[in-house]
């Protein structure tokens, strides 16, 4: 794919495996129907990760016996271009990965994150809306419109938006350094002998410029997601970021406006999503009644 900034990003597709081999069907039947009767859920990885790291590819597997899935590297990840910006510029990288599923014909496209990865998905579910723009008027360029007009310059795909949100082990703020991991990645992110270790240790290339402005917190992004159904799952173990987080994500949110699972002995991301809960997540996802 190719990002609205120029960006290449690598991207894999899996479609639906739901009935695959089923009895006098001869195909799946998820396979046999068209794209548009099967929702689409967009993976978005945490910082270091990638779409071939071995949680991301167990994600995927669990959610395509519901739908179909794309995952995919974020910008300085894996084989993707670019340098990461650590949540900033990586909601562009999200954005390509959903307008691609639309393209494919999905119409109804759901957004995972974790971690990292979950911060990016709470503010694409801000910044992008299937609402019409103010006055019924679109950019030359096809310009999606925008709840928040955060950054001058920025292009928006038409049909980038997601349908519903789902955020694992997201922080809620900026800059939280509250625990050791997290004062780890900040040296990781911050200084140069920490980017090297990024670079030639977990495969993750750094971006060294500040960010300017100061994207939109995880916080500030949740009310802006509804009328997007949006849930919030965090383990009581996530040695990243307490409990406060996504209880604070959950008071942020419009009254109804998301769902907060709270699970036990579960750490950090999608290393510690087992696949009870990932088959859960995907139940959510496409709306169909757990087994």
């Amino acid at each position: 794919m190719l990002t609205d900034d120029g960006v290449p990003v690598e991207a894999v597709y899996e479609p639906c495996t739901a009935g695959f081999g089923a009895p006098g069907d001869g195909a799946s039947g998820a396979l046999a129907a068209s794209p548009a009767a099967t929702p689409a859920i967009v993976v978005a990885h945490g910082f270091t990760g990638s779409a071939d790291r071995p949680a991301v590819r167990r994600a995927a597997r669990v959610f395509a016996q519901r739908a179909a899935v794309i995952t995919f590297s974020f910008r300085g990840h894996g084989r993707s271009g670019g340098r990461s910006t650590v949540g900033d510029r990586e909601v562009l990288d999200l954005a390509a990965a959903v307008a691609w599923a639309r393209r494919l014909g999905h119409t109804r496209v759901v957004t995972v994150g974790f971690s990292m990865g979950g911060s990016v998905v709470l503010r694409h579910g801000a910044l992008y809306t299937a609402e019409p723009v103010a006055g019924g008027a679109e950019s030359a360029a096809g310009v999606a419109p925008v709840r928040v007009p955060e950054r001058e310059g920025r292009i928006r795909r038409t049909g980038a938006h997601s349908d519903a949100v789902v955020s694992v082990s997201a922080p809620a703020r900026w800059y939280y350094r509250g625990t050791a991991p997290m004062r780890r990645l900040h040296w990781v992110v911050t200084r140069p002998s920490g980017r090297l270790v990024g670079r030639y240790g977990f495969r993750t290339r750094i971006a060294t410029e500040d960010w300017d402005p100061v994207p939109l917190s995880p916080v500030a992004s949740v009310p802006l997601i509804a009328p997007a159904p949006l849930l919030l799952v965090h383990g009581d173990r996530d040695p990243y970021f307490p409990l406060d987080h996504p209880r604070m994500l959950a008071e942020a949110a419009a009254p109804g406006g998301a769902e907060l699972w709270v699970e036990r002995g579960m750490g950090h991301a999608e290393n510690a999503a087992d696949d009870a809960l990932l088959a859960r997540i995907a139940d959510w996802a496409t709306g169909t009644p757990p087994a």
